[in-house]
């Protein structure tokens, strides 16, 4: 096929179009590109706000001291379980109640599929919610993170959605051949709902990575705290906890050693660094999918 000529008026168009974006991209992409410059800075000049642009006086103690506060291992082990399995379990229920509300054969498919999706709109409130983790025993252990989690109306609605524009023969074709629901499940729905399965599984890790409230709520034992939590924590106490590592070090401060003292603002842009990257290779992993299951999710047809 042979490729059309751009006009004038084309490529005007297509310079203005990359520049909006490159803009948006740089204006999205500078505050990371802020932190974690002010964070290999010396620490001086970033409590100063003279770093904007290009780090000044490099160094990688921020990182050494901030890995070395306590409980933070422990709460990077709570943080990466909680989203593996978290994601996980819900992906895959997800992705069944989804299959399972196409099929008309299943009981009270109507009345399931919106009782299910009238809880997007309505929930009991903070203290009933409480009340009911309690009760079940799960306050105080790792499973609050998971099990109230796991079933995510919104992600149904996705999966049902790319479900119903699968043609309806690769079903058919199963059942013909003997395939019962689980079978037909696993080895011919499962297999191509790649897309919007890597959708949900972006949306659901995010969520699951970002949360703190859960810890806030739930959690009194340290033990289970998770990152974003600790993140929250010291935030709120980054003067004190860059008093504590200042008195850690001991000795005569130099000026080699005034740049690298800890400050109030590198404990704040430091722990955010450190928590938010993470889940940032989260998304190269699953870009290829999310455009097209989002769009095939979100439009029947």
């Amino acid at each position: 096929m042979e490729r059309r000529k751009l006009t004038g008026k084309d490529k005007v168009f297509n310079v203005f179009n990359y520049g909006v974006f490159g803009l948006l991209t740089l204006i999205c992409a500078y505050p990371f590109y802020y932190l974690i410059i002010n964070t290999l800075s010396a620490n001086d000049l970033s409590a100063a706000g003279e770093i904007l642009f290009f780090p000044k006086g490099f160094h990688l103690d921020n990182y050494k001291q901030v890995l070395k506060l306590n409980g933070i291992f422990n709460a990077a082990v709570i943080s990466v379980a909680r989203t593996v399995l978290g994601t996980a379990l819900s992906v895959l229920a997800s992705a069944f109640m989804g299959f399972m509300f196409t099929q008309e054969r299943m009981w009270g498919r109507k009345f399931w599929y919106r009782f299910v999706v009238i809880t997007m709109y309505f929930n009991a409130g903070m203290i009933p919610m409480f009340i009911t983790m309690k009760n079940l025993h799960l306050t105080n252990t790792f499973w609050v993170y998971v099990i109230p989690t796991i079933v995510q109306p919104f992600n149904i609605i996705l999966v049902k959605t790319y479900v119903e524009s699968l043609p309806r023969s690769l079903q058919e074709a199963a059942e013909l051949d003997g395939a019962g629901v689980l079978m037909i499940f696993w080895k011919v729905i499962l297999p191509v709902c790649t897309p919007i399965l890597a959708t949900i599984a972006i949306f659901t890790a995010v969520g699951q990575w970002n949360s703190f409230q859960d810890t806030l709520i739930y959690i009194t034992d340290q033990k289970l705290y998770s990152l974003q939590y600790l993140l929250y924590q010291y935030i709120n106490q980054a003067s004190s906890l860059a008093m504590t590592v200042k008195n850690s070090g001991g000795g005569a401060m130099n000026m080699a050693s005034l740049a690298t003292q800890q400050t109030s603002t590198s404990i704040r842009m430091t722990v955010s660094v450190v928590v938010v990257l993470p889940i940032l290779f989260i998304y190269p992993m699953f870009q290829k999918h999310f455009v097209k299951g989002i769009m095939m999710g979100a439009v029947k047809g």
